[in-house]
Order: structure tokens, then C-alpha cells, then sequence
């Protein structure tokens, strides 16, 4: 029996010739990720093993994203916590300022190679999966455990593979196919399963729109989201200065735990309704339903693409006088290269307020919480109570096209709305 690519990966970072659904393996890893809230507990558990030292400090990733630049004391005390532990350890740390939201980051910064086992202390470390990589979230324990060992134990998951086809509309993106996906499935249909995405529509993506899915396959309750490298993945890496990597294909005899085909020819873009990923609905069936805030930006949607995509909306145009519309950018590269497209200058001359890359809004951390009562359209990836603030707000997922449209419209539209 032949072995998905998920299976082949693990298989060879746990030096086995093959693996199989349900088996615990103890896996090397390639690379560590944490972000300030994962650190530092991850810190305060790797301090606690005695004569402990690092695997490979080169190998280990530190990113503050999610309360900075600091919010308030305690957040900037976290920070600090995390600067000073990645200073005297000598481990990968990128500053405010010179850094970004880490899933846009680190391939970026071509550490994430196709072929690679990624571990990192937060649950949309799955988003590297774009680069056909095996990438997935770890608690902090587990965090500073493998920053010792450079080792990780793991189920073996069961692979779901998604077949996309068809043809895409016109603002379709891979957000769309995403939340119409987890439609499909429920946001535990794939719980710890690998969501494997092929078929004729994969090709014609762009790595943007590969992350957006990779990222969002924990929303579906997935243990990794992956794609095979193609041409396109492995041209991503090299210009992100990656030398190393190993493209893995899934063998036409791998054993799934189920072939979901999706004909996405008449798929619209879509909303994802309060308060899970799962209440998918076309535009059309939206309905009238006013808004207060947008933004745009996240892990999920903060790449240069989708800036483009909101620009060529916001063009000419004007925020509703009742709306406000925050724009935030995965890296200080992406704010630097919009900045050089002028798409910055169309986002400020149409009302938008733009941030410094940060997590901010998404997790309700900072710069966008939302208030009893107000409602909020948002590129990000989760709309569960309370999340973006008051448990009484209400979030609804989109892409880069129909938030721009909803934050001129003042309401829930599609860009042909506008």
C-alpha cells in the first residue's frame, strides 16, 4: 500500500520506510515556531528540565506578533520575556519592525522548505502546507520539549483529500474555496485528519490563495493542511533563498480516509456567519446586513495579493461614513512593496486606517476590538463568541474582495455590489 504525502514526510523525519494512520511516531523536526504567548510558557517549561540546552538554535523561531507592538504592560512584559530568552540563546528572533505575522514571515524568510516537519506553538502553524511541508500546532509544553529533543511525538493523521474542479468566478479566491470547503465539511470533519488539496483548480492557485487554505485546515478541525509542491511552490522557495528541499507526491495507491470532490464552477464568494467557520453562505444569500468595522489582513489574508485585491475595490471609492476599515499587512516587506504599488496611498485616500503587521484585531488582542452589538467583516479566520471582543459582536469571515466591498457598501456586499 502506497503512502500520501503527509505519511512520506513523517515516514522520513521519523526514519521508518513507512508509516501508517494511527501509529505514534517520534519525528526530527526542522523547525520550532513560537510567538510571544507560545514562548514564553514554552520558556518557563524548557527552563524547568534540568541541564536542558537547545537542539539547534538556529532552528528555533521566535516571533512577537500577537500583543505588539505592546499593547500594555503585561504584554510588554511577555515580550520582553521572549527578546531576552532568544538573545542569550542565540535563536531566530524577529523584532517589531523589521519582522510581521509569523505565518507570513517565515516562508518569507525561506525557512520552511517543501519536504519539511514544522512544529510551532500555535494552531495555524498548518499554513506552511502551501509549500507542500508538514506543518502543525503543538501546545507549549510540547514546545519546549522539542526545543531540547528536536523531536516531536505525533499521531500518524488520516489524509481527507480535497478534489477541486471546474472553473473559479470572477473574485473567487482560495478564502472562498476555503470557507465553502468547511461548509462542506464542518469545522470537525476533519479532526486530526491531513487536508490534502488537489485536483485541476489546485494548479491555477496562487501561493497566496495556498496558504489562506493551508492555514484554514484547523478550522475544519484538521491536524495539517497540504499541498503538493508544484512548479509554483518550489519557484516560491528559491526566491525566498530556500537551497534545500524534498518534493513528495502522494502515491496513486495511498489509502484515504475519504475523497470529497468539489465542482466549484458556480461556487460565489463567500461569508462565514456567526459564530463558526462552518455557517458558509454565498453572497447572494447574504441578505441586508449592516456592519461597523473591517479588516483586512491576518495570517490568512495579510499577503501583498490581497492588499492588490482591495486596492482595485477601494479605487475610487470611499469607505462608508459609518464604517471603520483597518488594513494590516502580514510584513513589514508586504506594507514596504504596497507602500511601492501605492496601494497604501488608495487605502488612506478611501478611509482606511493602516496598521503595522500584527495579529491585533483577529485574536481580540489590540487595534480593532469591537464593542456590544457591533458587527464585523473580517479577512481573518475564526468568528467564534467573543472573539474579536464584546461576546455580544459578531464576526463574518470573507476574503480580501468582499470585505473592500462591504466596507463601501456599510453592509455585507460582493464587489459587483459596489
Amino acid at each position: 500500500m502506497g503512502m500520501t504525502i503527509s505519511e512520506k514526510i513523517l515516514a522520513a523525519h521519523a526514519g521508518k520506510d513507512s508509516v501508517k494512520p494511527g501509529e505514534i511516531i517520534s519525528a526530527r523536526v526542522d523547525l520550532v515556531l513560537a510567538n510571544e504567548l507560545s514562548a514564553a510558557p514554552a520558556i518557563e517549561e524548557f527552563e524547568k528540565i534540568k541541564g536542558a540546552r537547545l537542539f539547534d538554535p538556529q532552528k528555533i523561531v521566535m516571533v512577537p506578533d500577537h500583543f505588539t507592538p505592546n499593547k500594555d504592560i503585561q504584554s510588554a512584559k511577555l515580550a520582553k520575556q521572549v527578546r531576552e530568552f532568544a538573545y542569550a540563546q542565540g535563536v531566530l528572533y524577529y523584532e517589531v519592525g523589521r519582522a510581521g505575522i509569523e505565518h507570513v514571515l517565515l516562508p518569507e524568510k525561506g525557512l520552511v522548505a517543501p519536504g519539511d516537519l514544522v512544529v510551532g506553538g500555535d494552531s495555524h502553524t498548518c499554513t506552511y502546507g502551501a509549500m507542500g511541508a508538514f506543518a502543525t500546532g503543538i501546545g507549549a509544553t510540547d514546545v519546549a520539549v522539542t526545543m531540547a529533543l528536536g523531536e516531536v511525538w505525533l499521531k500518524v493523521p488520516s489524509t481527507i483529500k480535497l478534489v477541486y474542479r471546474g472553473h473559479l468566478r470572477k473574485w473567487v479566491s482560495g478564502k472562498d474555496l476555503m470557507i465553502y470547503t468547511i461548509g462542506k465539511l464542518g469545522v470537525d470533519g476533519a479532526r486530526y485528519q491531513a487536508l490534502e488539496f488537489t485536483g485541476e483548480i489546485v494548479s491555477q492557485l496562487s501561493m497566496a490563495d495556498r496558504f489562506t487554505m493551508a492555514n484554514m485546515a484547523i478550522e475544519a478541525g484538521g491536524k495539517n493542511g497540504i499541498f503538493a509542491a508544484d512548479d509554483k511552490a518550489v519557484a516560491y522557495a528559491k526566491e525566498a533563498g530556500v537551497k534545500s528541499y524534498q518534493v513528495y507526491q502522494s502515491d496513486p495507491d495511498a489509502a484515504y480516509a475519504q475523497v470529497v470532490e468539489l465542482d466549484v464552477t458556480g461556487v460565489e464568494p463567500q461569508v462565514a456567519f456567526p459564530h463558526l467557520p462552518e455557517n458558509a453562505r454565498p453572497i447572494s444569500k447574504v441578505g441586508d446586513v449592516p456592519i461597523d468595522q473591517v479588516v483586512i489582513g491576518s495570517c490568512t489574508n495579510g499577503r501583498l495579493e490581497d492588499l492588490r485585491v482591495a486596492a482595485e475595490i477601494f479605487k475610487g471609492r470611499k469607505v462608508h461614513p459609518r464604517v471603520r476599515t483597518i488594513i494590516i499587512p502580514g510584513t513589514q516587506k508586504i506594507y514596504l512593496e504596497a507602500l511601492r504599488e501605492r496601494l497604501i496611498e488608495t487605502f488612506i485616500e478611501a478611509g482606511c486606517a493602516v496598521s503595522t503587521p500584527t495579529c491585533g484585531p483577529c485574536l481580540g488582542g489590540h487595534m480593532g476590538i469591537l464593542a456590544e452589538g457591533e458587527r464585523c467583516v473580517a479577512t481573518t479566520n475564526r468568528n467564534f463568541v467573543g472573539r474579536m471582543g464584546h461576546t455580544k459582536s459578531e464576526v463574518y469571515l470573507a476574503g480580501p474582495a468582499v470585505a473592500a466591498a462591504s466596507a463601501i457598501a456599510g453592509r455585507i456586499a460582493g464587489p459587483d455590489d459596489v
